[in-house]
């Protein structure tokens, strides 16, 4: 058996993909993201260091598209995102 771990408590920021406002995404994750056809593609840190997504992740509508403590970003389903964040108001 492994040994268990706990998640370090960090802020994180991140924006919900509703479909219909891909300019607040592109505000917020820049190049990280591409609108084609209607699908939102996600760079991530698979993609390397530049700004070309090569590896296409796309974002279903409702996930949420998430900035990480090294300025990568990446996408979570909702209900991995409602068990894992919480509202913060710091």
């Amino acid at each position: 058996m492994g040994r268990l771990y706990r998640k370090i408590p960090v802020v994180i920021e991140a924006i919900q993909w509703t479909g219909n406002n891909y300019d607040e995404i592109e505000e917020f994750a820049k190049e990280n993201v591409a609108l084609v056809n209607g699908t939102l593609i996600v760079g991530t840190l698979e993609d390397g260091d530049d700004t070309t997504i090569k590896v296409k992740h796309v974002a279903s509508i409702n996930d949420y598209i998430i900035k990480g403590i090294q300025g990568e970003f990446y996408f979570c389903k909702p209900d991995i995102f409602d068990k894992t964040y919480e509202p913060f108001f710091g």
